[in-house]
């Protein structure tokens, strides 16, 4: 029997490494290339034995392998006891039962034919950062980029991006917050008008229609790749759950193909990620804004007893002054809350002040809706988590951070915070108040990282 190649089957699943029940593909379609050796097909779920002849499993698709996270039942397909991994469950079941699938044949030839649309200059160190970057890219080591916020790292990566198209690269960006990658999506597709891009997170679908050589996606999405891209460039590698989860880390790893430099974008790293970087490859310092501005320095307001306010249903006074003012100013704003419970308390306590205030985070269902409001000017501003702490540019924006003191604003955070004031050149300052119940070492280190990084003489 002769076997029909479909190049749409080859395009989707290159790098991929997906559950053979959630091909956008018809089953026999899948089935033929499987009989055809196209497809190559993997067992979700392995299973060896251990110490004491104790059973270890591990997944195929993200590499867990915490005992913890795995379950046995008794399974209804395979009539026996089946174990499936919860830790990527969201994505569906991966089991002992279940198949996962790869390409197995020719990769996907991309085009070499891409421009850049940005119209933009960079500053000389930016400059001098991009061309960094690219020799990074030639001699296949990591770099990191490590630049204040709103210094313009995403323009950096522009010029090293489209070297690696232009090579006929597949390239991917990656960070762990979904927000990031909405705020990436319309800016990699101005500056790359005639390039297939792709972006994946919660929600988002794949298309068939192409093999996009682009692709911005959450760490989270990178479970379904394998040995896919030629460079990854982690944005905002110091965000929770990257930092958290050693899968994800693994993941960013696994869809990178062999020998592959994996790059990393952040205004906070940790010491152990300059570490390593300096180790194994270069960093790129940027201390200075693009718009050469310096970076603004948080002001502290005591908000005492703000908790036992907000619960007895009454904003404190300082917090409702500060909010009518950017009412009044008509200056978009930003509010940091450490708990969503006492946000979405003072959620209706703001809407006094204006129905059109909304409370946001992560699990929210209108987040995505919201945030596009503020940005289009139809709401005046947002109460928040943490999850809108980077990856967010909002011109003129204002901000606050109710409860400093709580142990979530650490340094990393306030001055990631912080970063989303004063980001436009046409307005280049701002508000960026920390209202707290006292004063915490992170919050003063983070002033004077700040400081420091306006005078240029932070160590790195």
């Amino acid at each position: 029997m002769t076997i029909t190649f479909d190049p749409s089957v080859r395009d989707f699943l290159a790098g991929r490494i997906w559950l053979r029940s959630h091909t956008p593909f018809p089953t026999e379609t899948i089935d033929a290339h499987i009989v055809s050796e196209f497809i190559k097909t993997i067992q979700g779920i392995q299973s060896t034995k251990a110490f004491a002849n104790q059973t270890q499993y591990f997944c195929n698709r993200c590499e867990n392998d915490t005992q913890a996270r795995f379950t046995t039942f008794d399974c209804a397909k395979c009539e026996g006891p089946c174990t499936y991994c919860r830790h990527c469950l969201k994505m569906g079941r991966v089991s002992t039962c279940t198949e996962l699938i790869v390409w197995n044949a020719e990769p996907p030839t991309y085009p070499t034919d891409h421009i850049i649309a940005w119209q933009g200059t960079l500053t000389t160190r930016q400059q001098q950062a991009s061309d960094e970057l690219t020799r990074s890219n030639t001699k296949r080591i990591p770099h990191l980029i490590h630049a204040v916020c709103g210094s313009g790292k995403t323009e950096i990566l522009f010029e090293p991006i489209h070297k690696l198209l232009l090579a006929g690269n597949r390239v991917c960006i990656a960070a762990p917050r979904v927000d990031v990658i909405l705020e990436l999506e319309p800016r990699l597709r101005a500056a790359f008008p005639q390039t297939a891009i792709e972006a994946l997170y919660g929600g988002s679908k794949s298309t068939t229609e192409s093999s996009p050589q682009l692709i911005l996606a959450t760490t989270h999405q990178l479970y379904r790749f394998r040995h896919a891209f030629d460079a990854i460039f982690v944005d905002e590698a110091d965000a929770f759950p990257y930092t958290a989860e050693e899968t994800l880390r693994r993941a960013v790893q696994k869809a990178a193909k062999p020998g592959a430099p994996v790059h990393f974008v952040t205004a906070t790293p940790s010491d152990k990620l300059l570490a390593d970087i300096k180790r194994t490859g270069q960093v790129s310092t940027i201390d200075r804004r693009y718009h050469g501005h310096p970076l603004p320095v948080p002001r502290s307001e005591t908000l005492w007893n703000y908790t036992k306010q907000i619960q007895k249903g009454k904003l404190p006074k300082k917090l409702a002054n500060w909010t009518a003012d950017r009412l009044k100013r008509q200056e978009p704003f930003l509010i940091f809350f450490h708990h969503i419970g006492l946000m979405e308390q003072a959620e209706p306590l703001f809407q006094q002040l204006d129905a059109r205030i909304h409370a946001v985070h992560a699990s929210h269902p209108d987040r995505k809706q919201h945030v596009q409001a503020l940005r289009d000017k139809e709401v005046p501003g947002l109460l928040t988590t943490t999850i809108l702490e980077r990856g967010i540019t909002i011109p003129n924006v204002q901000v606050a951070v109710v409860g400093a003191e709580q142990l979530i604003f650490n340094k990393g955070a306030l001055i990631q915070i912080g970063g989303r004031v004063g980001r436009s050149a046409q307005r280049p300052s701002g508000d960026f108040v920390l209202f707290h119940h006292g004063i915490t070492y992170a919050m003063d280190e983070a002033k004077n990282e700040i400081i420091q990084l306006n005078k240029g003489s932070v160590r790195t």
